[in-house]
């Protein structure tokens, strides 16, 4: 590794890139990007914090006061209870792009999957008929509607 590439390691490493990043951009295999910069004291502690993120004082549902840790993530929530009910509140706010139209292989019904294109049936009920029909079934797994 050259001077050059070292300085530049360095500099986005300042800059908060990850060792993915500048593997990428520099053509570097991404565990020697690592070890220069454990070597370098270049790790988690020479990254600066993203001023970008917006950190929450409070939780965005129940508004009680939170503990910001000094690892991972801000924290938005007090609690799961409460994300689980914020995000439920909120779900038409935010862009899903993940659905899929399939068709179930029990019924043959159309349903809507949320992020998961290899579903094959429209629920629970309709594997278990398809799984365990009978010979006299056969005719009844296309009256199965959920």
């Amino acid at each position: 590794m050259t001077e050059n590439e070292k300085e530049k390691i360095k500099n986005m490493r300042i800059e908060g890139k990850s060792y993915s990043q500048i593997s990428l951009l520099l053509g570097i295999n991404e565990n020697t990007v690592k070890t220069h910069c454990r070597r370098n004291n270049l790790g988690a502690k020479c990254i600066k914090p993203n001023t970008e993120k917006d950190v929450y004082i409070s939780c965005k549902n129940c508004g009680k006061h939170l503990n910001q840790g000094t690892k991972g993530q801000p924290k938005k929530f007090c609690s799961d209870e409460c994300r689980r009910s914020w995000w439920k509140a909120n779900d038409s706010e935010h862009i899903k792009k993940a659905y899929y139209i399939l068709s179930c292989t029990g019924c043959g019904n159309k349903f809507e999957s949320y992020g998961n294109n290899n579903r094959k049936f429209c629920g629970h009920a309709c594997y278990i008929k398809y799984r365990f029909k009978k010979e006299g079934d056969l005719n009844d797994t296309a009256s199965i509607s959920t």
